[in-house]
């Protein structure tokens, strides 16, 4: 039985001014745009024209894409819900892809998308990635494993500090989204350690060439190249 389609509410409501700031403001908080900025940094070290971006969403990566000098297209179950950059669009359900349509590309860049799928669905889309012949894929995926994070800033008017402390979330079970558009899984619950998901990238034709985090938005990045 096909899956039945529901547009996420707030790409309704885009042409409203007071809605879209309100959704930038709160999406592109202080806390993520450090995996935002990952993104085009780990494209820096790769001989790269082409890019398909999956996922944009409101589109902040995109348009640091198209003004560092990359021809970037789009990919996304529904039209974009932004107006500028002006970049080709494939609009195609990734669960359903054929490789054929996104031939052509360098490198695919896949952030914060995957986990939105059924775990078999999403390893399913990394032989997609492969099969459509494009050297690169850099992921992207939460990241719930052990780890610390501890920041603190002050100057003679103001100080602040940032402690986070993630632990035994590999004995528990990763809680699904009620939301239909919101996660399936996260690496680091019971039966999604980080191992399973770059075995399953290297089968799928990949090989790893870089490993990266970022805090305190915590996602664990893969930079892979075409195993043959």
């Amino acid at each position: 039985m096909d899956r039945e389609i529901i547009t996420p509410a707030s790409r309704d409501n885009m042409d409203d001014d007071a809605a879209r700031r309100a959704e930038w403001h709160g999406y592109y908080s202080e806390k993520r745009i450090g995996q935002q900025w990952k993104q085009l940094d780990l494209l820096s070290d790769l001989d790269v024209r082409r890019v398909l971006e999956v996922g944009p969403y409101l589109g902040f990566v995109t348009a640091l894409l198209d003004n560092a000098g990359y021809d970037v297209t789009t990919l996304d179950l529904f039209t974009p819900p932004f107006h500028k950059p002006q970049r080709p669009h494939i609009e195609a359900d990734l669960t359903a892809l054929d490789p054929e349509a996104i031939a052509g590309f360098d490198t695919i860049l896949c952030c914060e998308t995957l986990e939105h799928l059924p775990w078999d669905e999403a390893t399913n889309v990394l032989r997609g990635f492969h099969a459509s012949g494009a050297r690169n894929l850099i992921l992207s995926v939460p990241y719930e494993g052990f780890q610390m994070g501890w920041s603190i800033y002050f100057n003679p008017f103001t100080w602040r500090h940032a402690f986070s402390l993630k632990k035994l979330r590999g004995g528990k079970t990763f809680k699904v989204h009620e939301d239909p558009w919101g996660h399936k899984w996260e690496l680091g619950y019971k039966g999604y350690p980080l191992k399973r998901w770059e075995t399953l990238i290297e089968e799928a034709g990949w090989t790893i060439k870089q490993r990266a985090f970022t805090h305190p938005c915590r996602s664990v990045f893969h930079v892979c190249e075409r195993a043959d």
